[in-house]
Formats: C-alpha cells, sequence, structure tokens
C-alpha cells in the first residue's frame, strides 16, 4: 500500500476513528468495505497507521447512501469493478440505473403488499367491530 505522511499540502487525512466519526460509520465497517475492495487502497503512515483523505469520505458517504437505497455490497462490488476496469463513470451510471430501477420495482411491490394488508386489517377489524357489537345486545 501507499505511504503517506500526515499534512501532505493540499489535502486533509484522517485517522480510522476520526474517519468512522465523520461518516456515521464504525471503524470496523471501514475496515471491511476496504477488504471488499469497495475502498481504494487505504494510505498508511510508516508505522503502518491507515491514513484516509477526503476522497475517502465521500466514497464512504456514497456507498452509505447506496445501502439506504438498497443496493447489496455484492452489487456495490460489481459496481465498483466495471469502474476499475474502465475507469469512467459513463460505463457505471447506466449499471447503476439499472439497479435502481430494480430496487424501485420491488419497492414498488412491496408498497402494493403493504396496501392489500391494510386493506385486508381494516375489513377484518370492522367485522371484529361488528360482532363485538352483536355481543353486547
Amino acid at each position: 500500500m501507499a505511504r503517506a505522511t500526515l499534512g501532505e499540502p493540499g489535502t486533509a487525512s484522517y485517522r480510522i476513528g476520526e474517519l468512522a466519526a465523520k461518516v456515521g460509520m464504525t471503524e470496523r465497517t471501514i475496515r471491511y468495505y476496504e477488504e471488499l475492495g469497495l475502498l481504494d487502497s487505504v494510505k498508511r503512515l510508516d508505522g503502518g497507521t491507515r491514513v484516509y483523505t477526503d476522497d475517502d469520505v465521500r466514497r464512504l458517504k456514497f456507498i452509505r447512501k447506496l445501502k439506504v437505497l438498497g443496493l447489496s455490497l455484492q452489487e456495490m462490488g460489481e459496481l465498483e469493478g466495471i469502474y476499475q476496469t474502465e475507469r469512467s463513470n459513463r460505463t457505471v451510471l447506466p449499471r447503476l440505473i439499472e439497479l435502481l430501477d430494480a430496487h424501485l420495482a420491488t419497492v414498488d411491490g412491496r408498497i402494493s403488499e403493504l396496501h392489500a394488508l391494510r386493506d385486508e386489517i381494516r375489513s377484518y377489524r370492522e367485522h371484529v367491530a361488528t360482532r363485538l357489537i352483536g355481543t353486547d345486545r
């Protein structure tokens, strides 16, 4: 891995604890993302301490956003593989749109199921309430 020194001119650098606090993730999660290849090769100080940059902050925030949108780590790895091969977002973005469309369809299906469940619960509640009124007489 590349070596770096803290305070290189023009770049902010963070140790893993600082980075974790900045992006709202655990240190363990960040290390896991490194192992999966979702985070570029991390620079290290001469003593082996990991050092992260603002690019890493942006990348981790993007990963967090993709997770919120429903993408799996495997899908993110696929996108990263495409980017590493082509070195261009022009090849990554169409695939990202496909993945988002698939997740949107899944969410739409779940919403439909929940609407149907809500209607069924309301109907059964009315049925039970009607029976309750009938037993009060």
